[in-house]
């Protein structure tokens, strides 16, 4: 791992280039979409600092950023690189001061870092011996409600069946890395949780497995009610779909723990997120937000977009499009959203790794 601490303080030259190629965006009514960040190639999962920063990890690029926006006008002007030379460090979660940063095998700690973006601290290792399998090793990580880590643990494969029992789990960890503890099980790969706003319960998506055609198996949403519940993977796919490989599920998939909602098949439902601002309109609070980053295999393409669930009585009921390109497939290469943030003002942010860039969706 090496340090550093590039600084790009005028944006304008990349914003220049950028504009050439910026898609023709569909928004609610009301609602605006403009560039907040350019230049950080593989953007992927968001977390906020205690001074306004946004931190960005990356997946292929092994970096991350700090993004800081130093006139308060709703676009960046500032990046730094805190970090390079990482394994796929996906996950960022920030808290009390401290940055935390998932790779594939290790996390890591860069204590105090908001207080010295342009001189990162070196990085303490506070958990190693996670599985070191890059197939599906981009971990996603967040700081819950009880003030521990939680981290999400994908299968080295398509689907298959391994003996070391981290793969396809979620995990929870204090803040120093020690008591790791399984909270569920079944899980293919999920870059994407947050906690419902009323009843504190953990949403997360699972990405559905490949080669099965078009159209199965669904993507999912799934809610963890308590610990050790097991989603059925690799047996069991969506709400009774049993894998044609994998031999006999240990029990009848309708007695797994079924997703809550279903996302078209290869959509790749990633980031979620629970708005709970002032900023938008009323119907929107509590609602959840989900990037559908698009699929690579499938012969009509999905996702590519950003959807809203709308909860009713704590449970989805109504899925409908927020985001989505006008002109998408049409010779063009369109947005693959990955992670969401909130911003102190109610707007919310989306990374697009395809691109290297960071939208900020507002509503006036």
């Amino acid at each position: 791992m090496k340090l550093a601490n590039r600084i790009v303080t005028n944006l304008s030259m990349a914003l220049f280039f950028f504009f050439f190629a910026q898609p023709a965006i569909a928004l609610p009514e009301g609602f605006s979409l403009k560039l907040y960040a350019v230049g950080l190639p593989d953007a992927r999962s968001l977390a906020l600092g205690d001074h306004g920063e946004v931190y960005v990890g990356t997946r292929t690029e092994g970096k991350i950023y700090a993004v800081v926006d130093a006139d308060k006008d709703g676009q960046a002007d500032k990046i730094y690189t805190l970090a390079e030379g990482l394994s796929l460090p996906n996950g960022v979660a920030f808290h009390d001061g401290d940055l935390y940063a998932a790779e594939v095998s290790r996390i890591l700690r860069f204590k105090g870092v908001g207080s010295r973006l342009d001189h990162p601290p070196e990085a303490e290792i506070i958990r190693d011996r996670l599985p070191r399998n890059a197939h599906h090793g981009w971990r996603y990580l967040r700081v819950g409600t009880d003030n521990r880590l939680y981290i999400s643990i994908g299968v080295p494969c398509n689907v298959c069946k391994r003996d070391n029992s981290l793969f396809g789990t979620l995990i929870r960890l204090e803040l120093d890395g020690s008591n790791l503890e399984i909270l569920a099980k079944g899980i293919r790969n999920s870059v994407g949780f947050d906690w419902h706003p009323e009843t504190g319960s953990l949403w997360f998506t699972d990405n559905g497995r490949d080669h099965l055609g078009d159209d199965q198996p669904a993507d999912e949403l799934n809610v963890l009610t308590e610990k050790g519940q097991h989603f059925g993977f690799p047996w069991c796919h969506g709400k009774a779909l049993t894998d044609p490989g994998m031999g006999t599920p240990l029990k009848p998939c309708e007695r797994f723990e079924p997703p809550a909602w279903e996302f078209m098949a290869h959509s790749a439902a990633l980031g979620i997120h629970f708005y709970t601002g002032e900023m938008f309109p009323s119907q929107y609070k509590e609602q959840l937000f989900v990037a559908l980053h698009g699929s690579w295999n499938r012969s009509s393409p999905s996702g590519y977009k950003i959807v809203t669930l709308e909860f009713k009585d704590g449970l989805p009921n109504k899925e409908a499009v927020f985001h989505e390109e006008v002109t998408r497939f049409q010779g063009k290469k369109p947005v693959r959203p990955v992670d969401f943030l909130q911003l102190p003002d109610g707007s919310l942010l989306f990374s697009d790794d395809r691109r290297g860039v960071i939208y900020r969706i507002s509503w006036q």
